[in-house]
């Protein structure tokens, strides 16, 4: 087991002026970001239907596409921060709003919020949580056929973000939407005439057991079903409307790419905030949620112009000592507490590469090494 300093602990960080929420700030950040989208789509509705624009049609959307893709990306940093409850003043408009930007990626807001509060309550326990990408223990590994180990690597590559991030916007909340009704009609047609026969008629009405798909993030429970169902009503009739609006096959195309690149853009950023050399990987037994913050979760030395993008997430540490600090103060929260943090990881865009080496847990040694 590693030592990575002396005990720190929480109540060592100036926190509590920083978590002070202000509507002001989260209005104007929403404003700022969803002006500059619905201008960039009226934009592409200009380009697309004007006959003078036709032969440059591709260069101009291909810097639209650039931009709407970081956009998007901000859009779930926002919606990140309202699963939190730290956007906001009230519950009540963290809750609204969540669900209005997980429209705009397609994701069903509760579900996605409530699955991320795990990883929160157990980042750096790789006992329980296993990452974005289901990190495998080194016995587990080597347990695997040749053949399997090679399948393990390939779907792990950096490669696989573009694949991985249509698979999580675009199909996901769909299919998920999908299984969940053909399970529910199955089980209900099979087990239905047995309790009838038995006169079990309350037992009909215990449908929990048969409405949760193959994901762990979807269908746990009954407002989450409803998130999912009303995130797939608007999402799946917005895109009937912006079809019939910029066509079909043109719109379709655009927005899967959009969401794509964006999905592969926030799948990469939560990788290597977790996955990189010498993070802190523990198993339940040596487990401390303090030192998982602190040295399981790097932070980013971007460029400020990325870092509006992606919501100041890059200051890594402080977000996970406390979730509940608006991403507006968390630049001037790390700032603060920058003489604790002097040994965590710090992370260039030239790092990023080498962070996605990192995908076995070493469980005896207790840290995340490389394949050979």
């Amino acid at each position: 087991m590693k030592i990575y300093m002396n005990k720190i602990k929480r109540s060592d960080f100036i926190l509590k002026p920083f978590l002070k929420r202000n509507n002001l700030k989260a209005f104007y950040q929403l404003i700022t970001t969803l002006i500059p989208i619905i201008s960039l789509w009226l934009l592409v509705y200009k380009i697309v239907y004007s006959p003078l624009l036709q032969i440059t049609k591709g260069s101009l959307l291909i810097p639209i596409l650039f931009l709407l893709t970081l956009l998007s990306s901000r859009t779930f940093s926002l919606m990140h921060d309202c699963g939190h409850n730290s956007l906001f003043e009230k519950r009540s408009l963290n809750n609204l709003f969540g669900f209005f930007l997980g429209l705009l990626n397609g994701i069903p807001h509760k579900p996605w919020a409530n699955d991320h509060a795990f990883h929160h309550r157990n980042n750096g326990n790789w006992e329980i949580y296993k990452g974005p990408v289901d990190v495998l223990s080194l016995e587990d590994y080597k347990a695997l056929t040749k053949r399997e180990q090679i399948i393990y690597k390939i779907s792990r590559h950096w490669l696989m973000l573009l694949p991985g991030g249509f698979f999580y916007l675009v199909i996901k909340a769909r299919l998920g939407l999908l299984i969940i009704i053909f399970n529910f009609i199955k089980s209900l047609m099979k087990e239905s005439f047995i309790k009838i026969k038995k006169r079990n008629y309350s037992e009909l009405l215990k449908i929990q057991s048969r409405i949760k798909p193959p994901f762990s993030d979807y269908g746990d429970n009954f407002d989450e079903l409803f998130d999912l169902i009303a995130n797939n009503i608007f999402v799946i009739s917005g895109w009937i409307i912006m079809s019939k609006w910029l066509g079909a096959l043109f719109f379709l195309t655009f927005y899967s790419l959009i969401l794509t690149f964006s999905a592969a853009i926030f799948i990469c950023i939560f990788f290597i905030q977790h996955n990189y050399e010498n993070a802190y990987a523990s198993s339940t037994k040596n487990w401390d949620i303090v030192e998982g913050a602190i040295f399981g979760s790097s932070n980013l030395d971007i460029p400020n112009w990325l870092n509006w993008f992606l919501a100041d997430i890059s200051f890594h540490s402080i977000h996970h000592l406390s979730e509940r600090i608006p991403n507006y103060n968390l630049r001037a929260c790390h700032k603060a507490n920058i003489h604790l943090l002097q040994k965590s990881k710090v992370l260039k865009l030239s790092d990023f590469p080498n962070c996605f080496k990192y995908i076995i847990w070493d469980s005896k040694n207790e840290n995340l090494i490389p394949i050979n």
